[in-house]
């Protein structure tokens, strides 16, 4: 559990397959990451009330920044301050998330085709019963 109680957060850095992944408690801050990532070519934004709040463009393959090293650590400090604001209380949190989706590492993976259970080698359905 991330913590996050407000907003959402979406990345292109995704290992493997490198795919979109957005965490979020709103649909519509959901949705607001995934098109801004799109109108960027990639990337890492945060979306509050319906509204990107902060972004960085990644646009060389959705992976990398094409800005000055100094420039981006200065962005990605400040995105992770606002998502301790909202609730976020892992360390690291753009490489936590980035492993979501790595179906190799255990225990359940986020992929294209479905949730994974990595230990079973078989997808697992997203309703809880």
């Amino acid at each position: 559990n991330a913590g996050l109680k407000r907003g959402a957060v979406g990345s292109t850095v995704a290992h493997d397959a490198h795919n979109v992944v957005v965490l979020g408690v709103d649909d519509h801050d959901m949705a607001a990451c995934t098109m801004r990532m799109a109108q960027i070519g990639g990337g890492i934004v945060i979306a509050e009330g319906g509204r990107v709040v902060e972004e960085l463009p990644l646009p060389i393959a959705g992976l990398m920044s094409d800005r000055p090293l100094a420039e981006v650590h200065d962005r990605l400090r400040s995105m992770e301050r606002r998502l301790n604001d909202m609730g976020v209380t892992i360390a690291a949190p753009f490489i936590t998330f980035s492993f979501l989706a790595l179906s190799v590492i255990p225990e359940l993976k986020i992929t294209d085709r479905g949730l994974v259970d990595v230990q079973r080698f078989e997808l697992v359905s997203l309703a809880v019963e």
